[in-house]
């Protein structure tokens, strides 16, 4: 199940991250790896601005998350990272139809995100999930200055891109524990 996530949740986030991002190692990309997760005020950030919901398994308990802020217009996926122990049952598709979902209740028209594009849990993944990479002539200001900070924090040793679904043309990708 999907819901808001709570203060209480926001410590369960960050051990989330960490042991997400430990794969990121086996790919040569220790700096990713073991780059902290968000503080908690930037956590609960989110969560006051509704803009952060959970995953939860049967015991109420956060398996994956998502963050998402309003960029250029387009909801944008901040974070979206899954338990490895949860991994491979959808969860991530979910949060990312729920916030598909949350967005066209405001009429926004696009998610975008910005993604390693050889990782095949983050560019070739999103592919499937309906978006596409964005042009330099697509990319906004407020999307293009995420970029540049992405690039002075040394992200861009490994090729990165943005990526938009266009919410008008997509229709919802049945998921697990999706609901509207």
């Amino acid at each position: 199940m999907i819901r808001a996530a709570r203060e209480g949740d926001l410590t369960i986030c960050q051990e989330i991250e960490r042991a997400a991002g430990a794969p990121f190692a086996d790919l040569g990309m220790s700096a990713v790896a073991e780059d902290e997760p968000p503080g908690l005020d930037v956590l609960r950030a989110f969560q006051r601005s509704g803009r952060a919901w959970v995953h939860v398994d049967d015991d109420d308990v956060p398996a994956a998350y998502l963050l998402a802020s309003m960029v250029d217009g387009a909801a944008h996926i901040e974070q979206v990272s899954v338990c490895p122990t949860h991994a491979r049952r959808r969860l991530g598709r979910a949060l990312v139809e729920h916030l598909a979902q949350w967005a066209r209740r405001r009429h926004v028209e696009a998610l975008t995100l910005t993604t390693f594009t050889e990782v095949p849990w983050n560019g070739p993944y999103y592919q499937r999930c309906g978006f596409r990479y964005l042009t330099d002539a697509e990319v906004g200001p407020e999307l293009r200055a995420i970029r540049a900070d992405e690039a002075a924090r040394g992200l861009d040793r490994w090729p990165r891109a943005a990526m938009r679904r266009d919410l008008r043309r997509s229709s919802a990708v049945t998921a697990p524990g999706w609901h509207p």
